[in-house]
């Protein structure tokens, strides 16, 4: 017989590592190649990691909610042959288990343990190593102010709150349970508790408590102000009208009018760089490609961004078949986890829902998000040569939301009517 180590694979050149949240094998099953294994995942995409091989499931080397870097092995499964495999295709190999395993077990002999399970916030194992070590509790650890990812605490914001905290009162490295209002559920979806015969009160699923996490830290962190305009969009729409049969039997693609939208606003983001930057601390990062994130709605009612990279490098059809890829792959919860990293600006289609306009909440750390509102015939003023006349035209708005710490009204407003201004000079006798 020989051993295979199942390795976390590579996901993306932004995603060093994933949670484990399920294991769907138990020591002792037989696994067939190509069958998930376990479920596994990153701050916005679940997904599956499966054999490389089939034989017999014989150690788990971690537990559900342990953080596993890219290229450590989960898993070892038992097969067929003489020799022990080696799980060549993983990219990134991380130090032994065992190793990690003498690191942790020696800093919980001189450290009292502490309890990370009640905090909302992410820290690396290596954080809370250090933070065991140096009796810094995970209250205090809340309360750092983070430079990495997402504001995450990584070793250098540590080690930098350690060496300046001197004499402040420490709080104790062993904290008391935190107190709950409902008993913890051990199963992986939420059960109904009835509160009075008609309520309920079901427990968030773990997307849903990541965006809502998301949500309050973006309006806490940027100054959120919008600036709106109405576009007319006749054009388009007619134009639309006239190619969408000959595009999709051409292409085997259905064309919308979102990837119509997201080649204006790639086009404007070359023409106003100033919202194309990201916020870091006090520093302003300038992102030289244009990565386009796509705010998806999910059947279970969730939100997922999926970024469509060099956006204002792809053509109509390439643009149009970036959406359509990635809005089915969303639906269909196939998304990769690269699929969300990397966003420089964000758009997002309110009008799908029947909303005229709204004011999204910027997807940090970008500094940008476009609502696009639904498309209406409305009457409107037509200006001509020989006069002015009351005419039907199909006109949305369009709404920008930008982050007044770094981007003014000036650049904010004129940004959102270069979107505009494309929109509208459309040409109807446009190729594809």
């Amino acid at each position: 017989m020989a051993k295979f180590e199942l390795k976390l694979p590579k996901m993306g050149e932004s995603v060093a590592e994933a949670t484990v949240t399920n294991w769907l094998k138990k020591v002792g099953d037989k696994i067939e190649m190509d069958e998930a294994v376990l479920e596994i995942a990153t701050d916005k995409v679940d997904s599956e990691v499966p054999s490389e091989v089939a034989g017999t499931l014989v150690e788990i080397l971690f537990n559900t909610d342990d953080v596993v870097q890219v290229g450590q092995t989960i898993a070892i499964i038992e097969t067929e042959g003489g020799a022990v495999v080696e799980a060549s295709k993983a990219e990134t190999v991380a130090a032994p288990v065992a190793e990690v395993v003498k690191t942790v077990e020696a800093a919980q002999e001189t450290v009292a343990p502490a309890d990370f399970s009640g905090s909302d916030k992410f820290f690396s194992p290596l954080v809370k190593n250090i933070a065991k070590e140096e009796g810094v509790s995970v209250a205090e650890l809340e309360s750092i102010q983070g430079s990495g990812k997402d504001g995450r605490v990584n070793k250098e914001d540590l080690l930098n709150y350690i060496k300046n905290r001197g004499s402040k009162p420490v709080a104790s490295a062993v904290e008391a349970p935190k107190v709950v209002a409902a008993p913890v559920q051990t199963s992986t979806q939420a059960v109904p508790v009835s509160v009075n015969g008609a309520d309920e009160v079901v427990e968030m699923d773990r997307m849903r408590k990541l965006i809502s996490k998301y949500m309050v830290e973006s309006v806490q962190t940027s100054a959120h102000v919008q600036s709106f305009i109405e576009v007319d969009v006749t054009n388009i729409v007619k134009w639309r009208d006239k190619v969408k049969n000959t595009f999709e039997k051409r292409e085997g693609e259905k064309l919308t009018f979102t990837p119509i939208f997201m080649e204006a606003v790639a086009k404007a983001l070359r023409d106003f760089p100033g919202m194309n930057i990201s916020v870091e601390g006090e520093y302003i990062v300038k992102k030289k490609n244009i990565n386009l994130g796509m705010a998806a709605a999910l059947p279970n009612g969730n939100l997922i961004v999926p970024v469509i990279k060099n956006a204002d490098q792809l053509n109509l059809v390439g643009m149009a078949k970036a959406v359509n890829d990635l809005g089915n792959r969303a639906k269909a919860g196939k998304l990769k986890p690269d699929d969300t990293q990397g966003g420089t600006y964000t758009v997002t289609n309110v009008g799908t829902f029947g909303s005229v306009f709204g004011t999204p909440i910027i997807n940090q750390p970008q500094v940008g998000i476009l609502a696009l509102g639904a498309i209406r015939k409305v009457p409107a003023v037509i200006e001509t040569p020989e006069g002015d006349f009351i005419g039907i035209r199909q006109k949305m708005f369009l709404s920008h939301s930008y982050d007044h710490r770094v981007v003014d009204g000036a650049l904010g407003g004129s940004f959102v009517k270069r979107v505009a201004d494309y929109l509208e000079a459309w040409d109807i006798n446009r190729d594809i």
